[in-house]
């Protein structure tokens, strides 16, 4: 049954949504045993709903649950990774085409005003991933698609994880503002096929960063499907 307007989320709905931004975030990096106990006891709820939250975020592979070894954070996996951005790149590449007749004065000044703020934000993580989330969104809104920003939201789960990582790890922050620049001034210029290449090699430089990180953090990564894990906890570079 569909919930009333008003209606408070129910408890499961709350504790999946806390722990998936979590996992998303890093704060619950790959390779995390998770404690129904004690995730019951820190978020004041029974163990229902952490249990079933846990077997929801399983069904997204954000979770692996082990016979008679407990639940896991799963590990970053490079092929659903590769999905995510395929969508990605879908979606946004095609708004390009129409956003490159359609953006406005307005648009240009949004994005250029996001530009300016991720640069004051270089040295905070999460305000700069908000506002590279912003700056994307605002893109396909500037081609008319501000709805398909949803389809990109919901694919890419395990591509924010491994982007997270790099900001963390590996990539240069003024490096993708740069991209970003670049993005701006070619749809400035209604410049198609410069815009298309621009946005392209910024979304897949996620890929160059993978490589990085796996290799220097391969326990972060899955290895094997049949893998089971090592129940400690695993700390990402700051």
């Amino acid at each position: 049954m569909a919930r009333t307007a008003g209606e408070k989320p129910s408890a499961r709905v709350l504790v999946h949504r806390e722990l998936r931004q979590r996992i998303i975030t890093l704060q619950l990096p790959p390779g995390h045993p998770l404690s129904e106990n004690e995730l019951a006891a820190e978020l004041a709820v029974s163990r229902t709903p952490v249990r079933e939250s846990l077997l929801l975020l399983a069904e997204e592979d954000l979770v692996r649950v082990f016979p008679k070894l407990g639940s896991f954070v799963a590990r970053v996996d490079p092929q659903r990774i590769a999905d995510a951005q395929f969508i990605r790149e879908a979606v946004e590449v095609a708004s390009l085409a129409d956003a490159v007749t359609r953006r406005t004065d307005d648009d240009l000044t949004t994005l250029r005003r996001i530009l300016d703020e991720q640069s004051e934000a270089a040295d905070d993580v999460e305000r700069f991933f908000e506002l590279d989330e912003e700056f994307h969104q605002r893109l396909l809104a500037a081609g008319g698609h501000a709805n398909a920003w949803r389809t990109v939201v919901s694919a890419k789960a395990h591509l924010d994880r491994a982007r997270r990582l790099g900001l963390r790890t590996v990539s240069p922050v003024s490096a993708l503002i740069d991209q970003h620049a670049e993005i701006v001034e070619t749809l400035a210029a209604s410049d198609l096929d410069a815009s298309v290449l621009a946005l392209r090699t910024h979304l897949r430089a996620v890929f160059e960063d993978v490589e990085r990180i796996r290799a220097e953090s391969p326990d972060l990564f899955v290895d094997s499907a049949e893998e089971r894990p090592i129940r400690r906890s695993i700390t990402v570079l700051q």
